[in-house]
């Protein structure tokens, strides 16, 4: 038996590699992981969902589909009792379409997974997903408002949960309460959301952090440049009020 699944899964992996390479050229999908701006001696961290994320993903495909077939099945039979001619006229096509819905949705699971990349560096997060249509989110750590962790039954089920990333944005808020608007971005199926979230915090701070020493240091030099020269204890107040207002933003 497991001698015949091994044998069955080597036919479905040379199936998919096959209508992969074909879509991958056809639709020029890039196979290696986007590119992120970083600074000199720096490595970007590339990494992709876990593999429990695919096995979430097929058994909400399986529960869904169960539930049209069944429907479709109903369907048929209540055609087949009301009409037994015109029953048995769409019974091959209902079982095509069965057959169909079952393999294109199995397919698009794994194109869905082999297509959606992360990328972080410092400064920045990149998600990268889509074969039809390829869709990139970049999302600056200085801009970032929210981090949140969110997890399902079925995705504690696979020991997978995402990470929600939102940045302020342009316009109102969707909500109508006023505020701005805020661009989200999901990391999606990931093994420890919890340490990533850690990490893109530590991260944030420390950006968030330089960005403050980078303003006072332009501003700086722009007053300089201006008035001559500024005494000791005018930069000495100038760090003071640096510390206090980095203090103040950094996220508890």
């Amino acid at each position: 038996m497991a001698e015949r699944d091994s044998v069955t899964d080597r036919a479905g992996e040379w199936v998919y590699s096959g209508v992969w390479r074909v879509l991958s050229n056809r639709f020029n999908v890039p196979e290696t992981p986007p590119t992120l701006p970083c600074e000199p001696g720096e490595t970007p961290d590339a990494f992709k969902p876990t593999r429990g994320f695919l096995g979430y993903m097929k058994l909400e495909f399986l529960i869904g589909m169960t539930v049209v077939s069944v429907a479709i099945f109903i369907g048929w039979a209540v055609l087949l009792i009301a009409l037994w001619w015109a029953g048995l006229l769409v019974m091959i096509p209902a079982a095509v379409l069965v057959v169909v819905l079952w393999v294109v949705g199995y397919l698009a699971l794994h194109l869905k997974y082999d297509t959606t990349w992360y990328v972080m560096t410092d400064r920045s997060l990149r998600i990268r997903r889509g074969i039809w249509v390829i869709r990139e989110m970049t999302f600056t750590f200085e801009n970032v408002q929210n981090v949140k962790v969110r997890q399902g039954p079925l995705q504690r089920m696979f020991g997978v949960s995402d990470l929600l990333v939102e940045t302020a944005g342009a316009g109102s808020d969707p909500n109508g309460k006023g505020g701005p608007a805020l661009n989200q971005g999901v990391v999606q199926g990931v093994a420890d959301a919890w340490a990533l979230r850690d990490r893109v915090l530590v991260k944030l701070k420390a950006s968030q952090t330089a960005g403050f020493g980078d303003d006072l240091a332009a501003s700086t030099q722009m007053v300089q440049g201006a008035a001559g020269g500024w005494s000791t204890e005018h930069v000495e107040a100038l760090r003071l009020i640096r510390d206090e207002l980095g203090t103040m933003t950094r996220p508890g």
